[in-house]
């Protein structure tokens, strides 16, 4: 005969006190503590002064006087050189964009199946990425582009004379983007990246069901590379709109000819430090980081139509 006993359940007491748990986080914060200050110095409060700096009138000489809203109103509803550099920088993202990413795109393609030189050629494409920022290359680029350089002298070959590129207003900022498509070494990186995780079964299954290069291409290669895509666009859409140095050499500073590559950026500059009108200048900048915050959160909201996680259900 077997007696049943029953155990009491086992008296549950909490871990750790939330005493004992401070104690043990400390240390974390006295490792994280320089990029805490250096956040907190060199980013919050520089935002903090400029967010009350675009309420004011200051041109870095006088005390700031506080004038409200005026700069925006100002900005926003008085200002034509305003919105035409509103025009040109989205121009400028537009076009940029979507040819750096798909050459980008093509590169990587290209060297994904590539078995001798790959190292070489990637790293022959990456190399323009770390050098077209600087000023000395957009300064060969305005000599490239102007009148008697070497792509005009090309084109008159060929029949086709521009007359330079930099002093044309049609052309000018053309002459910009071709400079951002030529920086498309970083992106195909990442592409190359991506392109290396997909899975060659389902080029396999693709084949067997009859599928062609083209259908593999747009029913395999672009949801399955959808994430990197995204990733890459929303970078590279976030540097687009910022762009300076490219527009201020190319420009000499100016914007010329006749404001055809007056980027945001560069009459936030020209406001800011040519002008003296920095309040203005501030209030330029915080416009900047609202819209790139929409269009970024744009590109979230719409994601989730046309990016596919293959660890996800119900993509």
């Amino acid at each position: 005969m077997t007696t049943l006993t029953t155990r009491a359940p086992a008296r549950t007491t909490p871990s750790q006190s939330p005493r004992r748990v401070r104690d043990k986080q400390w240390p974390a914060y006295v490792f994280m503590s320089p990029w805490m200050i250096g956040a907190g110095l060199l980013t919050l409060l520089p935002m903090a002064v400029s967010l009350y700096l675009s309420f004011t009138d200051y041109d870095l000489f006088d005390p700031p006087e506080w004038v409200g809203l005026r700069n925006y109103a100002e900005m926003l509803f008085e200002d034509p050189r305003y919105w035409r550099s509103v025009g040109t920088t989205l121009l400028y993202v537009v076009v940029a964009v979507p040819l750096k990413l798909a050459l980008a795109l093509g590169a990587a393609l290209l060297l994904k199946n590539l078995t001798r030189g790959r190292g070489f050629y990637r790293s022959a494409f990456y190399a323009p990425s770390l050098l077209g920022a600087s000023m000395s290359i957009a300064l060969v680029w305005r000599a490239l582009f102007n009148d008697g350089g070497s792509v005009t002298d090309v084109l008159k070959w060929f029949g086709i004379d521009t007359g330079g590129w930099v002093g044309n207003p049609h052309l000018a900022v053309f002459a910009v983007v071709l400079l951002a498509v030529w920086q498309f070494g970083a992106p195909m990186v990442i592409f190359l990246a991506g392109l290396q995780q997909i899975s060659p079964e389902l080029y396999e299954a693709a084949a067997l069901d009859g599928a062609g290069a083209w259908r593999q291409f747009v029913s395999v290669t672009v949801p399955m590379l959808s994430p990197v895509v995204f990733f890459n666009l929303v970078l590279e859409i976030i540097q687009s709109f910022q762009v300076f140095t490219p527009a201020f050499a190319i420009s000499g500073g100016k914007g010329g000819p006749a404001d055809s590559t007056m980027f945001y950026t560069l009459y936030l500059y020209e406001r800011g430090f040519t002008a003296s009108h920095m309040g203005y200048a501030a209030a330029m900048a915080w416009l900047l980081l609202i819209a790139i915050g929409v269009v970024t959160l744009i590109l979230f909201r719409t994601s989730r139509s046309w990016v596919f996680y293959a660890d996800e259900e119900g993509r």
